[in-house]
């Protein structure tokens, strides 16, 4: 804790706001950081959601971690917020007092004078990675995960989803195979064709398109700021 001392000696003039007046024992309490105005004025100025801030951990609890941005402005990143990569159970595991890190800023409520942070934003996540590497009418390989209605959800990559609308081909919903060895197989196969861009075309694009497939598909959106990405049947 800082001590008056610390800032102050004896002969500094400076400016202060009246805090209260003691009239019975002839004092008045005065506040030096109040004359210098509203710390989250100014950051609520310069400050808006998606800013990339740094600043040192200054408190842990069970549910995040906060730091400080500035003089009397502190910012919290919840422990959900702190990781995309693994599910971190107290925020202890990752940060510690004192420790710098960088945030991105999800949302500023002066009047609460709460700011919600998140660390993970600022790191890419494969979907982001996936996204940058490509681009729309690129033809790509992709396991189909769920097949119904006129969509259908396939998958591109570990963690990477797609939505394919289903026109030509009609959805067959099939239940996921249980033997350990085919899974195995069709997850080694899917690894290997990922990024070559190529896969079996088990058939014209008017078959069944059924769960456990795996096909080519051609990327007709890519959404980066939603992180979504369209297909359909390549």
């Amino acid at each position: 804790m800082r001590i008056a001392s610390d800032v102050l000696k004896s002969g500094d003039r400076v400016e202060a706001v009246i805090l209260g007046v003691n009239v019975a024992e002839r004092r008045i309490s005065l506040g030096l950081k109040q004359a210098l105005g509203d710390p989250w004025e100014e950051v609520a100025q310069r400050v808006v959601p998606g800013t990339a801030v740094e600043g040192p951990v200054v408190s842990i609890t069970n549910f995040g971690a906060f730091l400080k941005l500035a003089d009397g402005v502190e910012g919290m990143v919840h422990v959900s917020e702190i990781s995309a990569e693994k599910r971190i159970n107290h925020p202890r595991d990752v940060l510690k007092v004192g420790q710098v890190v960088k945030a991105q800023v999800l949302a500023i409520d002066k009047e609460k004078r709460q700011m919600r942070l998140s660390m993970k934003q600022l790191v890419p996540s494969s979907l982001d990675e996936y996204i940058a590497e490509h681009k729309e009418g690129d033809v790509v390989t992709g396991r189909v995960i769920q097949a119904s209605g006129k969509e259908a959800r396939v998958e591109l990559g570990e963690g990477i989803q797609a939505s394919c609308r289903v026109s030509g081909a009609i959805a067959e919903k099939r239940e996921p195979q249980s033997a350990g060895a085919d899974l195995s197989a069709l997850t080694s196969m899917l690894s290997a064709r990922w990024k070559g861009g190529s896969a079996p075309t088990s058939g014209s694009q008017s078959e069944n398109l059924a769960a456990g497939q795996i096909r080519s598909f051609r990327i007709t959106k890519l959404d980066r700021e939603a992180k979504q990405i369209s297909l359909e049947l390549g």
